[in-house]
This record gives structure tokens, sequence and C-alpha cells, in this order.
């Protein structure tokens, strides 16, 4: 796949013990590693930054490629800071968009796949709500010490903002943590909602070092 914010893969070579990825270089190491340092994100880089997934998984779903493991450890930084999404360990090439795989990370897990039913690639959706959420509040909305809390949390979307949220982010999260992944926001519909097209003004090509 060839898009500014997905890590290039150049080529492969194996031996007998090991697979070697060529990968292109992203310089600037681990989205989670400048989350960690920042706490968190000021409203208009973190929708810069959604802004740059939302281009980048629109073009893995037209390509029939679900990630299935979006969140801040797999997403890496470029020269210029632009994002760059990696690890497709967990994706899936699924032209008939039904899966059945539990997979992902508990934070991110979407309900339909808690509760074990068949999903399609609207599972980037919520991991892209998740994903929102953290970026503008330094952790992810069912984070609990106790996993099953965590389970029951996602099941009934039970999540609260901090009043420093601007009220456009909270928007656009709410519509893609929706329980029935019918309803979420597409990423067509997420592209033009005001939270991005208000602060992501120089969306992907702005330099975020």
């Amino acid at each position: 796949m060839k898009h500014p914010n997905i890590l290039r893969l150049f080529g492969y070579f194996y031996d007998d013990k090991k697979v070697y990825l060529i990968l292109e270089y992203a310089p600037q190491g681990e989205m989670y590693n400048k989350l960690r340092k920042y706490a968190r994100f000021d409203n208009e880089l973190a929708a810069c930054y959604i802004y740059q997934m939302v281009d980048a998984l629109e073009y893995c779903h037209d390509r029939k490629v679900m990630h299935r493991d979006i969140k801040p450890e797999n997403i890496l930084l470029g020269y210029f800071g632009e994002l760059k999404i990696a690890d497709f360990g967990w994706s899936v090439h699924a032209p008939s968009s039904r899966r059945t795989t539990m997979c992902g990370t508990l934070d991110y897990l979407p309900p339909e796949m808690v509760v074990n039913q068949p999903y399609s690639e609207k599972v980037d959706l919520w991991c892209l709500g998740v994903l929102a959420y953290e970026f503008l509040v330094g952790k992810p909305p069912f984070e609990y010490d106790d996993k099953n809390l965590t389970y029951r949390k996602i099941c009934s979307v039970e999540f609260i903002f901090p009043d420093y949220v601007h009220k456009l982010a909270q928007s656009f999260i709410n519509v893609l943590l929706v329980k029935k992944p019918e309803e979420r926001m597409s990423l067509t519909e997420a592209k033009a909602h005001p939270w991005l097209t208000t602060f992501a003004k120089d969306r992907k090509d702005k330099h975020l070092k």
C-alpha cells in the first residue's frame, strides 16, 4: 500500500530462522512516546493527527483491508512528524467484510468483538473514536484495572469527557463510539465533521514537529 500516512513496506527476504521486512524509516519514533511526553495533545494537534488517520483508513478500507489494532503504540511519526500507521500484524484483507477472530488491544476492543459477534471494517471506526479520546485525554475511555469492568463499560458504551475536551471533539467521538456498527459515522462523514474542518486546518500537509 502506498499512502503518506501508512508505513511503507518496500520488500522482504528470509532465511531458515526469520523473515526480514524492509520498512520505511520513521525517524520520530512511536506516537505512544510522544503522547506520554505531552500527557495529552491539544485540540488542533489531535485533530490534525485524526484527519491523517481518517485519510489512511479510508485508503485501507477502499482496498478491503481492516487494521484491527489501532492504538498509539502502532502509529509511528515520519520526518516532519506526520502520522504513519504501522504494525499490520492483526490486519486482514477481507473482501467479504466479515470476520469473527477476536483480536486487538483490550481498551480498544469494540462491543461486537467483546460479545464474539461477526464484525466488519467498522471495528476500525470504533478504534478511531477511542484513539481520538486518548489523544485528547491521555488515556483510553474504557481503561480500568479490572478487565471485566472494562468489558462491561465497552458493551454499555459508558464513558465521560473531562471538561477541557472541546464540544466538537466530543461530538466527533460520540458518533464513532456507538454500539451498533452500522450507526457509526463513516470515514467520509468524519472528514466533513466540524471538529476536523475547523481545527485540522493544515491537515495532511502540516509539519508536526
